[in-house]
């Protein structure tokens, strides 16, 4: 089981200017602005338990249950005056969204893989935003190409649709099937869905062989849902009302009330995250807690669940994640060895079945300095590992003798790894690889022959590889550390020092910001823009050390990491000074947040989607979803050492009398991970603070949360909204892209 990450992924009074004292400023199609909203101060305190003070005046826009009428006229008013400045982009913003749609294979499918007797895939209708889930059963002749084949060609003869989600979310403004899982006999279905984007689900049960909608529903829970091996008990999570914590497992038995589903597990911490799952060998089902810098995993055999035994207590600074397979439990973790040595970025070790301990645990796999164990996946004949080195990805293939095999990749900027693997007993590992050139593409490679095919590309309409390039290159930071950085552009671009560069980051949690595939971004290269991901710290792209040094006391690394990678990119000629635009979201808005307050002559425009961007009263905060999972994050400010280094950065706090660059702030009313209060309140306090004149536009999605509007073709509209005050702010030719 692994977590996600909350935060690892949305005018007719003054003339803008033309110039600033350290830019040139391109010409916009954006000639004139009206007053923007204005809302009211009311004086308000917030003090930490150590006696610390911060006055803040726009607190009162906080409402939990999002019903407070001055709060939601403010939003509606900034929702308006975004409407008003964006008008005489409209034309600019519909004709990105159609070159955008027009790239997607409107009826395409998922690769399908094969589970207890059927193949299983997702396909979507043209026209429609919602997938239908479908599975066909197994039969001589059939496997994941005869089955595309078929869905290609429009023919579903003998298949059965599990849920089409477009019934489903009919007339409701947010919809989304968070998970479902089919009973291991094959008849029930279970799923968990949400209807305003807050992550709350509600299970439903559904016959597969009758169609039969059960009558019970279980509100209020996580989307993770685990069958038992009698098809009629499930488990799942529930969720703390307020906090959104998971706290709880229960297990609902089919035609029971739910009012008497048993408490099978409470957790206790509420700095740890909670999941269930079942083992790669279906023996045992699992239920796993982590935090940042600690996890513990209890178990029970599918069969009679009815007691769970911890694998190994849990410790501070230990973390592990477990699979079992081939009688034997095999964990990667960093837990230290037994004379100390430390193993940073993880190893694999293996345990008896009947582990209570650390104390059985056998080193499998070694730690290395330069090689960073990301995950793994159990083979009857071999054994898959997903790594990390030098800020690239690798799959490496250990067999039962002892050797071990890399799968290639081409390209010097890439992003690969395991792909869904349903079954143990094959010779066939699938795989994932994606580039910022190459759509993402299912591999599978026969270990035992060498064989590698190609099961399915991400088809893309209209666009050709070969006109586009990828390259890795490696800047320097401010201490000296090598910052690696990926870009793209279209073929025949050259570094004058005169383009138009978007550079996007993230650098929390751990989480890597590989290259990948964009069929929004391709519209950018067309007009001539440099795309680029900077790998900053905070992230592990060169390791655990990676993320350590970008988190707690070391987290200002990872904004100067950004502005540094910034300076070189330009000093390289990648991109003119006064051309960059920064995009980040969720706690890469945090990142967005600094880098406008601590450089924002460097950047021409910043793009800032749900942005977590008052860190001090948010983490003092324990009753705000995931505030006590992430003191070890960003650190706990009831402690005055922490607090006193976060206000030095937190960009609510830090805002103040200078000009900032253009803006695109956008969020949903019903995040459940940033509060959608933070950018309000951030976006408030700079109207009043901003001392320039370039655009400031705040768009709350009010029906969404922090993943916005459902569908996959409205998010996409979304984009080409965001992306069209983008390019008119950095003077990038809005007509004809250079592909056509």
């Amino acid at each position: 089981m692994k977590t996600t990450f909350p935060r690892a992924a949305a005018l007719l009074a003054a003339p803008i200017l033309t110039s600033l004292s350290l830019m040139t400023v391109p010409t916009t199609v954006l000639a004139a602005l009206p007053v923007p909203p204005d809302v009211e101060q009311r004086p308000h305190t917030v003090t930490a338990p150590h006696g610390a003070t911060r006055e803040d005046p726009y607190y009162w826009l906080r409402d939990d249950k999002r019903e407070d009428a001055a709060m939601l006229a403010y939003l509606n008013a900034e929702n308006a005056y975004a409407d008003a400045v964006m008008a005489p982009l409209k034309p600019l913003e519909d004709a990105l969204y159609g070159e955008i749609v027009g790239r997607i294979k409107q009826d395409d499918s998922s690769v399908p893989y094969r589970e207890r007797g059927f193949w299983y895939y997702s396909r979507f209708e043209t026209g429609k935003d919602y997938p239908v889930h479908a599975r066909r059963p197994d039969a001589a002749g059939v496997d994941a190409l005869s089955i595309q084949a078929a869905n290609e060609a429009g023919d579903f003869a003998g298949e059965q649709v599990l849920l089409d989600v477009n019934i489903l979310a009919d007339g409701k403004d947010y919809y989304a099937v968070g998970n479902w899982e089919v009973s291991p006999d094959n008849r029930i279905l279970a799923y968990a869905d949400d209807t305003n984007g807050r992550r709350q689900y509600t299970i439903r049960f559904l016959d597969l062989q009758t169609g039969e909608i059960f009558p019970e529903t279980i509100a209020g829970v996580s989307s993770n849902l685990v069958w038992a091996d009698d098809n009629r008990t499930l488990f799942y999570v529930e969720n703390d009302p307020d906090t959104l914590l998971t706290v709880r497992v229960k297990k609902h038995v089919l035609g029971t009330p739910v009012a008497d589903d048993a408490l099978v597990y409470e957790e206790g911490d509420d700095s740890f995250y909670m999941g269930i799952g079942r083992t790669r060998d279906d023996r045992f089902i699992v239920i796993g807690v982590s935090s940042t810098v600690s996890s513990e995993y209890r178990y029970a055999p599918a069969a009679d669940p009815a007691a769970f035994t911890v694998l190994a207590p849990r410790a501070r600074d230990v973390e592990y994640d477990a699979d079992h397979h081939g009688g034997r439990w095999v964990i990667r973790t960093n837990a230290p060895a037994a004379d100390g040595a430390p193993a940073t970025n993880f190893k694999l070790v293996t345990a008896p079945s009947d582990a209570t301990s650390r104390a059985q645990w056998q080193d499998w796999i070694a730690h290395r300095d330069d090689v960073y164990i990301e995950g793994f996946e159990l083979f009857d004949g071999f054994t898959a590992i997903g790594e990390r080195s030098d800020a690239l990805e690798r799959v490496r293939v250990l067999k039962a003798d002892g050797s071990d095999t890399f799968v290639q990749a081409d390209e010097p900027a890439y992003s690969m790894g395991l792909s869904t693997n349903s079954e143990h007993d094959t010779d066939w590992l699938r795989y994932s690889y994606t580039s910022l050139t190459t759509p993402a593409t299912t591999y599978e490679v026969n270990v035992t022959t060498g064989e590698r095919r190609e099961l399915k590309q991400q088809p893309v309409i209209g666009y050709d590889p070969s006109q586009y390039v990828t390259e890795r290159v490696w800047t320097t930071a401010r201490d000296g550390k090598r910052v690696p950085v990926s870009l793209v552009y279209r073929k025949g671009f050259v570094k004058d020092g005169t383009a138009a560069l978007l550079q996007y980051g993230y650098g929390s949690y751990g989480a890597s910001m590989d290259p990948g595939f964009s069929v929004t971004n391709v519209s950018l290269l067309d007009r001539g823009m440099v795309y680029a991901i900077a790998h900053i710290r905070g992230g592990e792209e060169m390791g655990r050390a990676w993320y350590d040094d970008g988190k707690l006391l070391n987290k200002q690394n990872t904004f100067t990491d950004f502005i540094d990678v910034t300076d070189d990119l330009v000093r390289l000629g990648y991109a003119a000074p006064d051309r960059v635009a920064a995009y980040g979201g969720s706690a890469g808005g945090l990142l967005m947040g600094a880098i406008s307050n601590m450089a924002p002559d460097k950047y021409r425009v910043i793009l800032s989607q749900v942005p977590f961007v008052d860190v001090v009263t948010t983490m003092l905060d324990p009753s705000i979803p995931l505030t006590t999972n992430e003191y070890d994050e960003w650190g706990n400010p009831e402690q005055k050492e922490y607090y006193d280094y976060i206000v030095q950065y937190s960009p609510y706090d830090n805002l103040r009398a200078q000009a900032y660059p253009a803006m695109f702030v956008g969020t949903g009313l019903w995040d459940s991970q940033v509060q959608y209060w933070e950018p309000a309140k951030y976006v408030a306090r700079l109207r009043d603070l901003d001392t320039g004149s370039h655009p400031l536009v705040f768009r709350t999605n009010m029906e969404a949360g922090h993943g916005g509007k459902s569908g996959r073709f409205r998010r996409f509209r979304e984009s080409a909204e965001m992306y069209a005050f983008m390019l008119d702010q950095l003077g990038v030719d809005a007509g004809a892209p250079a592909a056509r």
